[in-house]
């Protein structure tokens, strides 16, 4: 897939440049980008570009960073400020608007799913979707 270098969340231009935008807004106003970029991939009819997917698997990862527990982002294509540490409060309601919206991602009608699959590395794709969903259904 162009653009994309490896199957982590924030590894591909898309996903970079969602977190660079993220990391660049004003800090109240994150928690709202998160909830308006995963809910329009959860409620998003007919075929989902892949653009849409990974900034969705993005915001995943970040909540995903900020429950109990949770190891510290330390990809450089992550946010900024939450690779130094910064934390970001979010409320559980977005946790399972995430999974709504990873279970999107790797359905049917979905270029992401579509892509991965041409490359013959869907597996390791799709697992790491699979252990965000896991990480973000759990109780926190």
């Amino acid at each position: 897939m162009v653009g994309t270098w490896d199957s982590g969340p924030f590894d591909n231009d898309s996903a970079a440049d969602w977190c660079g935008g993220l990391n660049d807004a004003d800090p109240a106003e994150r928690l709202g980008i998160i909830r308006q970029t995963l809910a329009e991939v959860a409620d998003h009819v007919g075929f989902l570009d892949d653009r849409l997917g990974v900034r969705a698997v993005a915001a995943a990862a970040v909540i995903v960073s900020q429950r109990p527990g949770a190891e510290a982002l330390t990809s450089a294509y992550a946010p900024d400020f939450l690779v130094e540490g910064e934390a970001l409060v979010v409320p559980e309601d977005v946790a399972a608007l995430a999974v709504r919206a990873l279970d999107r991602v790797v359905g049917d009608d979905s270029e992401w799913r579509e892509l991965w699959e041409e490359t013959g590395d869907a597996a390791d794709a799709l697992a790491v979707v699979g252990d965000l969903r896991t990480a973000l259904a759990a109780a926190p």
